[in-house]
Parts: C-alpha cells; structure tokens; sequence
C-alpha cells in the first residue's frame, strides 16, 4: 500500500495523509479493535484502536457499486467539518481505490483492510458499512446500509453521534 508510484498518485489525488493515533492510547472498552492497518497510497500505519471521535468510518471497495454512489456524501461529510476516514476493505487494488477515491470527490484518507482484519470485530456483513465513533473512541453505532442521500448520512451522524450539521 505504500510505493512511490501510490504515494505520488494519492498527493495527485490531493487525498489527506492518515492521520496520527492518539500516542500510546490503550483500547477503549466498545472501541475500535486493537488493529493496525496500513495507510492508503503510503504514509504512517494507522492504529485503529488510538483513533477518537467524533468519527464517521466508512468501509468500501473500488469493486463496490453503492459503495461508488455514497462515497461523494462522505466527501461532503468531511468537507463540513466532520472527520471520516475511509477503509478500503478487501480490496487488492489500490490504484485502482485511490483512482476511485479522486473519481468521487473524496479527500479525506484511507486505511487499506485488504485480509479483512475488522471483518469480525466489527461484525461487518458485507459493503458498504459505516462506523460512528465517539469522543472517547467507543463505536456507538454499527450500520451495514448504504447511504442513498447527503440527508440521510446526516441525519445518521446527529443521531448516532451527536454532531448537528
């Protein structure tokens, strides 16, 4: 997940580096799992369980067609102030995710999941899925949909961590 020629290809993208853990944060209690994945087109690994909130994580694939149509109400998400990281989950393309990332308006970043390490932690049935975690870093809210519209995805985020748009 990390050449020059990704690397190179994300900065062209202008798709944000992964951003740091919470140094030497311990796993929360109903918090992301004690995973450490890979940054998207290069940079630093991401510890999943150091990660705090408000969070909106959502899980997709270049393969995945809704997970294409949603993609730009994340891009928008992230826009508005609220922080979403993406997880290319099973996904042993990553030009061909970070091409769709550029295609879709997203510019926020993205871990690579490609042997499905949150699968099971994260009781994720199928794609897309998306994560809400709160301020103390605890999942507060698991939703295996897709999101059909800006609205929907908001109204999501208020409900589910609290965050008014």
């Amino acid at each position: 997940m990390d050449t020059p020629r990704l690397r190179a290809q994300r900065v062209a993208a202008g798709i944000a580096a992964c951003p740091r853990t919470v140094p030497g944060a311990e796993p929360v209690d109903g918090g992301l799992p004690d995973v450490t994945l890979p940054c998207l087109g290069g940079g630093p690994d991401v510890s999943m369980a150091g990660l705090r909130g408000p969070l909106v994580v959502n899980l997709w694939a270049q393969w995945c067609v809704p997970c294409r149509s949603e993609l730009p109400y994340f891009a928008r998400l992230d826009a508005a102030g609220v922080d979403v990281l993406g997880v290319d989950f099973q996904d042993t393309r990553p030009e061909a995710a970070l091409a769709m990332a550029e295609d879709t308006g997203v510019r926020y970043a993205s871990v690579a999941d490609t042997g499905g390490a949150l699968r099971a932690p994260l009781r994720v049935p199928g794609l897309p899925t998306t994560v809400f975690v709160d301020a103390d870093g605890r999942v507060t809210r698991t939703l295996p949909q897709a999101f059909t519209s800006y609205d929907e995805l908001t109204a999501a985020v208020e409900e589910h961590l609290g965050v008014r748009l």
